[in-house]
């Protein structure tokens, strides 16, 4: 009975990532791909769990039917997963939010909550039931919980894999979740099946199960778990004419056709129109630079070529080679199956060489130097785009520029609204583009503003009529940029109100590991879904390092009285599996962040890196369950692994640099990292458990406590990490506050309990 109650506890790991990973991607299509509302996502779903786990531990302390219980939790859960893809794809039509705006903060998070309500209560119920069932099989109450967590963890670590190599690249999210619900309902009957007893409950479940395994079955088996997908599909884009639909390791792409137009949709975020673009914008962008320059000759674009860009950068006589990198194949295989003229021609030009690469591993590789580069990203609006709006970009493009070269990028803007998310975004990029270059100007504009950086001071002269003279000279025939509007957009006076605009504008230098690019711009979408949240963005970014130092150190005092009210360990342990949750989360944002730095393509690295992490609790959490038995000093130990954590929080930082600088290494020294974070965490929870038992407390009611609160901390990592700490503090910053906050809950522990610091015992 054992090991039935064991795969079903892996099952449950399993079944668990899997559905979190399937809803974290369905609602970053809801959420432009911001990689930060990972965050927010994953926290909701700990702090769901965390409730589920909880209750759970309150309802069924005494009560019978056990497994009976496990299987129906396990058959909700199962059906409301598939529920909560299909509302998730019809959310913004229920919201009224047209296809392709993004939503405001407040509205990732309650969106987000709701969604996982459902399916997060029900897996979090599912541990403390598997606790219970465990420990009547066993006889070992006092190491169920921890054993119960390392089986969970090894399913965790199988999800991981298999939606990383197998569910994500060849099934649909409704072919995968319906699948794993056969999975769930076929356990769930070898559960219940063995032995004797159990009564009309049992048979009546056993009876629903074996319903339920053919109904799931046939619905994969027969293709209408494929129609289900098509036809949410059709609901989620409402009225518009979708021509494919695809997920690649590097996101969501879906073509919207109308009238022999297509539009291009990344992550729910129009990318690409043809064969008519937004033309004016397009040879804003391209000429204006280009005509900058004396004579052009090899130019380098950084995404977003396709559809207009490189057409107009083949305009220019003097042009030789355009290498144009994009980094998801994907893209430029669906622009090639839904041709035009126009992208064709690009695409096809024996002048243009097209690299399936991302764009600044390109630029970090590369021997070549270029006259011009463009970037072809908007706005530093996520993880990935911010990588191309920092220091560090700006002086790799600095030393792949030819003499006289100039490095071109925009960034919203506008010559009415001026809220201060918008002022400081382009204030912070403009200080970031000069604490690299010597030379930078602006082009501000209605709908944008083009930033131009270089090592020439005559290069950015924009002289009006020499750059009138050349757009003669070169013979280009284009739409905006005709004599009248080049003097308009180059006037001295645009110059004198664009530094009116920023005056007063946030300095900060936007880099790799402190992305307040990032920051700024999520502060500027915000302002406009949700103007109530400006107070808010301003109050994130007064915080610091000394304020969380200074709060921190106020926490010892709190306890200080519970210990006067004699609660000893019953407060402080859950304190310190609270906190060790939190530092796990955001080792976790921390690794998926830094890889995010690196490459530019952590998500489909996402399923590997939790795996690992996974791995390294299971390993953890296994090695402190054997040790149990034969430790004489269950405290010690337990402060041992406190002191641990908080010296791999202040070292993370600098193996996350040194693996930056080992970049052909660096893929598998991420994963030792996310492996080593995980052995710490897991390692603490079986030994907490066995303490936390030790002062009088039930196994139900000890694990649905300890698991919440390592939840609860969790959430608040995601959260927290998520939305103030990375973006605000930056990765080294936060490290050290994981540090000093292990180092609080280290002092609390010995607040708690005196007898410690002597040698004493009670």
């Amino acid at each position: 009975m054992q090991r039935r109650v064991s795969l079903a506890a892996a099952v449950m790991g399993f079944s668990g990532l899997v559905a979190e990973i399937l809803l974290l991607r369905e609602l970053l299509i809801v959420f432009s791909g911001n990689e930060l509302t990972i965050g927010v996502i994953l926290a909701n779903w700990l702090l769901l769990e965390a409730a589920g786990s909880f209750l759970a531990g309150r309802l069924i302390e005494g009560a019978r039917h056990e497994r009976e219980a496990f299987a129906l939790v396990t058959v909700l859960f199962s059906l409301f997963l598939s529920a909560a893809v299909f509302l998730t794809r019809t959310l913004k039509g229920l919201l009224g939010v047209s296809v392709g705006e993004s939503l405001g903060l407040l509205s990732i998070f309650y969106v987000s909550f709701l969604i996982l309500l459902p399916v997060s209560v029900l897996h979090g119920a599912l541990f403390t039931l598997s606790c219970r069932i465990y420990a009547a099989c066993s006889g070992q109450e006092k190491t169920a919980a921890g054993r119960v967590y390392v089986y969970e963890t090894v399913g965790t670590i199988l999800g991981g894999i298999a939606c990383t190599y197998w569910l994500i690249p060849r099934l649909n999210t409704f072919e995968a979740a319906i699948g794993l619900a056969a999975a769930n309902f076929a356990t769930g009957l070898i559960l219940l099946a063995p032995g004797r007893g159990g009564g009309w409950p049992r048979k009546a479940m056993l009876l629903s199960l074996g319903l339920l395994l053919v109904l799931s079955g046939s619905l994969v088996l027969g293709g209408q778990a494929d129609a289900l997908h098509r036809a949410s599909v059709r609901a989620q884009w409402r009225s518009l004419n979708v021509v494919d639909y695809q997920n690649s390791p590097y996101g969501n792409i879906c073509v919207v056709e109308n009238e022999g137009q297509y539009i291009f949709f990344e992550d729910g975020v129009a990318n690409i129109i043809t064969p008519v673009p937004d033309l004016v914008a397009v040879e804003e962008f391209v000429h204006l630079p280009l005509l900058a320059h004396p004579a052009p000759g090899r130019v380098l674009i950084l995404s977003g070529g396709a559809g207009g860009v490189i057409n107009e950068v083949l305009k220019h006589p003097s042009v030789a080679a355009v290498t144009y990198a994009e980094l998801d194949p994907l893209l430029l295989s669906l622009l090639r199956q839904f041709p035009t003229p126009l992208t064709a021609w690009e695409l096809d030009n024996e002048r243009v060489q097209v690299a399936h690469v991302d764009g600044r591993l390109l630029l970090k590789e590369t021997p070549e130097r270029y006259d011009v580069i463009f970037v072809g990203i908007a706005e530093p609006s996520s993880l990935q785009a911010n990588r191309f709006f920092t220091a560090e970009f700006f002086a790799l493009a600095r030393d792949r520029l030819n003499a006289g070269g100039i490095l071109v990028l925009a960034a919203p803007g506008s010559l009415s609204l001026q809220d201060e998310g918008l002022r400081d975004l382009n204030s912070c990029i403009f200080h970031t583009l000069r604490s690299v270059f010597p030379q930078a100007r602006v082009i501000p504009g209605s709908d944008g503003n083009i930033f131009l950086a270089s090592e020439s001071a005559e290069a950015l002269a924009l002289d009006r009529a020499q750059i009138v003279g050349r757009l003669y000279q070169r013979e280009i025939t284009a739409g905006a940029p005709v004599p009248w509007h080049i003097e308009n957009k180059l006037h001295p006076g645009w110059q004198e109100w664009f530094g009116r605009f920023i005056a007063g504008g946030s300095r900060k230098i936007n880099r790799d590991f402190r992305p307040v690019g990032l920051f700024y711009s999520l502060s500027h979408w915000n302002a406009l879904f949700a103007p109530g949240f400006g107070r808010l963005f301003q109050g994130i970014e007064r915080v610091s390092l000394g304020a969380i130092a200074l709060a921190l150190a106020l926490l010892p005092l709190l306890f200080l009285l519970l210990r006067a009210k004699r609660r000893g360990l019953a407060a402080g342990i859950p304190f310190a599996i609270a906190a060790t949750g939190f530092a796990g989360m955001i080792y976790d944002l921390v690794v998926i962040f830094a890889f995010q730095v690196v490459y530019g393509y952590a998500f489909s690295w996402i399923g590997a890196l939790v795996a690992a992490f996974m791995v390294g609790a299971a390993g953890g959490a296994t090695l402190t369950t054997a040790l149990l038995p034969r430790l004489r000093d269950g405290l010690k130990f337990f402060l041992g692994i406190e002191l641990a954590l908080v010296g791999f929080s202040l070292g993370l930082p600098l193996a996350l640099l040194a693996v930056n600088a080992w970049a052909p290494l660096a893929i598998p020294l991420f994963l030792a990292i996310s492996g080593a974070a995980g052995l710490l965490v897991g390692s603490q929870f079986p030994v907490a458990n066995q303490l936390y038992l030790g002062q009088g407390g039930g196994l139900s009611g000890t694990a649905g406590l300890l698991y919440a609160s390592d939840l609860l901390g969790g959430w608040l990592g995601g959260i927290v990490g998520a939305i103030v700490l990375l973006p605000v503090l930056g990765l080294v910053e936060t490290c050290a506050a994981l540090g000093l906050l292990k180092l609080a809950s280290f002092v609390i522990i010995l607040i708690t309990q005196p007898q410690m610091l002597t040698g004493r015992r009670e």
